[in-house]
């Protein structure tokens, strides 16, 4: 691999590389699986590429690199976000963490098929570290080559870029860039692998530090290692906080107020998934990021129908531990692990428990404003509203009915109208994937809750014109459909991006009606129900 003169865009980025620079790497330089101790990074290189082709690029994330456009265009661009080449000033490593998999601890992970490229600080003083996925294996590939396919890179490149527009905490993605080359995977584990087109996604975070991170050196009661952590991501990623101090009751208190902030950054986070019907497929205590930015998009999915039982990820088809309803217990268990892992700094389990338990509050104070905004309500008081949109939640799981559509048709109601419920129903018919069990009991049911929210809303403190405009903010028109995704990745893998392009497109204005793209908004076609990539998807996805 050599390093690259650049043209003078991508020459003007300036890497910082704080976390190499300031934190432990491991002696070792070769490339092989290995268990690495006393270390929280390992020098790796990507793999080289045949043959770079650049699919999509976000320019949102070329500005906050202070990238113009013009700069995905240059040949060089694909070659550096490939893992072909380095610019000046990249050092490109593999971080070590743990995590707990489906509830069990499963020992050292790491950064498998990530691989950093270096921390670039714009303009702004912004910190934001390059992250090539699929680029090639590392010291924690494990029996994995490191590799990523074309299917799942479209995949997270789209959804994370998704996600940002409709106002989720997450991580960027750059860019997708095609190899060349194929790759072999068993998408079912059936025995019947196959070989696919190969991609790289450049992932872009201020920080990709999990809760595996710190789990990993704890485990091995390594704690000044874990202590050095620790106050390297406060001091980087939390300044506000301040220094950690030299006295060891301030030190204690610090880290508690660190702890307690990530507890609540994490309960927004989840309240928003919840919000517009993300399902995350896959929360081990690895795939959480300490700044409360969804990570790591594997098995995802978004609730189609209204089921809080759903999964889309096939390892958890049957405990589904990770279904829609159970995330924000999952994450509450995920910070429980966190907690366990930072008390050899704390040495007292009172202000983590405190702090676990208003996680709780935190929680639900983000989930009831969630909804209230959902339902065009200044907030959502007392026993009444809760019963209303416990009921809500009863009249959408009773007959199969799309959530994101549902809401949409909330808005456009006129709540000031002489209108029954009873005459308002069949605006909802469109929502409804099984109009042929929908009977006279279930669109009275329907009826009786229209009639009693619209009620609600006239006795609201709200202006009917400020309702409707919080209900379009909160109530996404369009969301990443797992059937969406997947017709864009059918005409990729058949050489047109066009799709990819025009799906990135749509997703930048979630909340907007597009003239031309109804099509995108509209419900998930019954083909999908079951179709390999539509509805559910294995970790190979």
């Amino acid at each position: 691999m050599s390093t690259a003169a650049a043209p003078p865009s991508l020459a003007e980025l300036r890497f910082d590389n704080r976390f190499v620079a300031e934190l432990p790497g491991d002696p070792e330089s070769a490339n092989f699986r290995r268990q690495v101790a006393g270390a929280c990074w390992s020098s790796v290189a990507p793999t080289a590429v045949a043959a770079p082709r650049l699919v999509a690029v976000a320019d949102e994330v070329l500005a906050l690199l202070d990238l113009p456009p013009a700069a995905a265009q240059a040949p060089l661009f694909a070659e550096v976000f490939a893992g072909n080449r380095l610019l000046d000033g990249m050092q490109p490593h593999a971080t070590c963490y743990g995590g707990h998999q489906f509830g069990n601890w499963a020992g050292q992970l790491g950064d498998g098929r990530a691989i950093n490229l270096g921390e670039i600080v714009n303009a702004d003083g912004e910190r934001w570290i390059l992250q090539l996925k699929g680029a090639g294996p590392t010291p924690y590939s494990r029996g994995a080559d490191g590799l990523a396919v074309l299917r799942s890179s479209v995949r997270e490149f789209l959804c994370s870029e998704a996600m940002h527009h409709l106002g989720v905490p997450t991580t960027r993605a750059l860019s997708l860039v095609l190899t060349g080359e194929t790759v072999v995977r068993d998408m079912f584990y059936d025995g019947n692998p196959r070989p696919e087109p190969g991609a790289v996604v450049c992932r872009v975070a201020p920080s990709f530090t999990r809760f595996g991170h710190f789990e990993i050196h704890a485990a091995r009661g390594d704690h000044a290692l874990l202590q050095r952590l620790a106050d390297y991501t406060i001091r980087t990623d939390f300044p506000h906080l301040g220094e950690p101090g030299d006295d060891p009751a301030a030190r204690r208190a610090g880290y508690v107020a660190w702890f307690d902030e990530v507890c609540q950054r994490t309960a927004r986070l989840i309240a928003e998934w919840m919000r517009v019907g993300f399902v995350h497929g896959v929360m081990n205590t690895d795939n959480l990021s300490i700044l409360g930015l969804t990570i790591d998009y594997g098995p995802y999915g978004w609730l189609d129908d209204y089921d809080p039982d759903w999964t889309p990820n096939t390892t958890d088809a049957q405990g589904r531990r990770y279904r829609y309803g159970q995330q924000p217990q999952v994450a509450l268990w995920n910070l429980l692990q966190l907690a366990n892992a930072l008390h050899p700094l704390i040495g007292d389990s009172a202000p983590l428990e405190r702090a676990l338990e208003d996680y709780g509050r935190h929680y639900e104070s983000a989930w009831r404003a969630a909804m209230a905004a959902k339902l065009g309500l200044a907030a959502l008081d007392g026993d009444d509203d809760q019963a209303l949109v416990e009921a809500l939640f009863g009249v959408l799981t009773a007959t199969e009915t799309d959530m994101t559509l549902f809401y949409r048709t909330l808005n456009e109601l006129d709540p000031g109208s002489d209108a029954t419920g009873a005459t308002l129903v069949e605006r909802f018919a469109p929502a409804w994937y099984r109009p042929e069990h929908v009977d006279d009991d279930y669109r009275a049911r329907l009826a009786r809750w229209l009639d009693d929210y619209r009620a609600r809303v006239r006795a609201d403190a709200l202006a009917p014109a400020g309702r409707a405009a919080r209900m379009r903010r909160a109530n996404p028109l369009y969301v990443m459909r797992n059937y969406l995704a997947q017709l864009a990745i059918d005409r990729a893998e058949q050489g047109d991006f066009g799709g990819v392009r025009e799906l990135l497109d749509v997703m930048r204005r979630p909340y907007d009606p597009q003239p031309g793209r109804e099509a995108y908004a509209a419900p998930r076609p019954d083909w999908a129900r079951s179709r390999a990539g539509c509805s559910m998807l294995s970790c190979s996805s």
